[in-house]
């Protein structure tokens, strides 16, 4: 399959104050650089869920919210996910958790890595999505990006708030490596995927 997997690059924190949008954007010029793949940034944001009140998954039961639907169409749409994730309390938003929570079938058989960020890099935050991702029957990559440390408090708005570059020789090696797994994966759950439809 020569198809380029289309990806979203999810925004998982809304807050007004979020530093998300410094590594997301950073994130975005890494992938567009490349010619594997198709990036589009999907921002929390823009779709106001409100919380999980359906019957059941929709893979059980359509749902009934219009937004809920608005935005399991526009997971429908990508072959793969790119994460953006703050760690709140040793786990991931609320407004991600409830996003994952909207979908079922649309996340189905598709990849994922992710952005990690915070005191230890997002690390238990990515643990705990890896475990959710695993019951949406999808596909996580090994390699993931940490921005954790010192590193961390040096493009942090309320410590150094330097550009997200005077780290890259840091990151650039397993952002580089997560994009490299996740377009293998996407390729492979996109041939899987036609064959079985």
């Amino acid at each position: 399959m020569n198809v380029k997997p289309r990806i979203a690059l999810i925004i998982g924190s809304t807050r007004a104050t979020r530093f998300a949008d410094k590594p997301a954007q950073w994130m975005l010029k890494q992938a567009r650089a490349r010619q594997d793949m198709d990036v589009d940034i999907v921002d929390l944001r823009d779709h106001p869920l409100p919380f999980f009140d359906e019957v059941a998954s929709n893979l059980r039961v359509p749902s009934k919210d219009p937004e809920a639907i608005r935005w399991q169409q526009t997971v429908g749409k990508f072959d793969g996910f790119i994460f953006v994730v703050a760690e709140y309390n040793h786990s991931i938003t609320a407004a991600l958790k409830n996003a994952l929570d909207q979908s079922y079938k649309e996340w189905n058989r598709k990849p994922f890595t992710a952005i990690g960020y915070g005191s230890v890099g997002g690390a238990r935050a990515i643990e705990h999505l890896r475990g959710i991702g695993v019951e949406l029957q999808m596909v996580s990559t090994r390699a993931t990006m940490h921005i954790g440390g010192s590193d961390f408090m040096k493009v942090f708005p309320m410590g150094g708030n330097q550009p997200i570059e005077d780290i890259e020789a840091g990151i650039l090696p397993s952002a580089t490596a997560a994009l490299d797994e996740l377009v293998w994966w996407a390729q492979a759950t996109m041939t899987s995927r036609a064959a079985t439809a």
